[in-house]
């Protein structure tokens, strides 16, 4: 099996199912059908999925992020969609624009942890780089708890391009980094915007960088320089939703 084709755990695995997601199979740990197992299998059944009860062993062993909770779904690899797509998404909900660039985020958990709060912030869609970056993995759809199937991510072979695109198409694009020139509750972020956030070390990559319209920095009162690259992604995520709620 590859990496894109597991999803674990029991809320991840319902959501799936809500999303009607393709589903080949379901793997349930003997002795697991209790709680929300159960609305898994009877939705299941519904859709005439295939259900098999394994020992909790051959789940372990099968089992990539090491937290499946006694379920792993077997599906069709995730679709990335194109840029045009999320602009169209936009568009249809009569919205702003509002997209997460990612520039080499690696960490599996970072980026499943932004595709949450994308889904809960009201991102319309995720852009992330072909080369030197996290996909969406099982580890990935277990750390987005169901979000995965609700927030479109795009895969691009130059984020420098599509920032260009995004700006032709009347983005505001910016940047986190410690070197912004205003914090990013000063800068205005109502209109359509594009945040780009940068990798858990490097931060983001300097050509990317220079395409940004704004640098926008995260106060740091104490010793250490930098977040985590998912917890700084939430700040600005949640300010764009705040303002956007202010100015309604």
């Amino acid at each position: 099996m590859t990496q894109s084709d597991k999803i674990e755990g029991r809320n991840p695995v319902l959501e799936a199912l809500k999303a009607e997601r393709e589903i080949d199979k379901i793997f349930i740990a003997k002795g697991a059908e209790q709680g929300s197992v159960q609305k898994i299998v009877g939705v299941a059944k519904d859709r005439g999925i295939p259900i098999q009860y394994v020992e909790r062993q051959k789940l372990d062993q099968i089992s990539e992020s090491h937290a499946h909770q006694g379920i792993i779904a077997f599906v069709a690899a995730y679709r990335y969609v194109e840029v045009d797509e999320i602009l169209e998404s936009a568009a249809r909900k009569e919205e702003s624009p509002f997209i997460v660039i990612l520039d080499e985020i690696t960490d599996p958990h970072n980026l499943g942890s932004i595709l949450r709060t994308a889904n809960a912030a009201g991102v319309h869609g995720v852009i992330i780089p072909k080369r030197r970056a996290v996909g969406l993995t099982a580890v990935v759809a277990k750390t987005s708890a169901g979000a995965i199937e609700y927030v479109p991510v795009a895969k691009v072979s130059n984020i420098s391009q599509t920032i260009e695109y995004l700006k032709e198409k009347g983005l505001w694009v910016v940047g986190a980094d410690m070197d912004g020139q205003s914090t990013y509750y000063e800068q205005d972020l109502t209109g359509n915007v594009a945040l780009v956030i940068g990798s858990e070390g490097q931060g983001i990559g300097r050509l990317i960088k220079e395409k940004c319209d704004f640098i926008v920095r995260i106060p740091m009162k104490g010793q250490l320089s930098s977040l985590n690259a998912s917890v700084a992604a939430s700040l600005l995520m949640y300010e764009v939703m705040r303002q956007r709620d202010r100015r309604k």
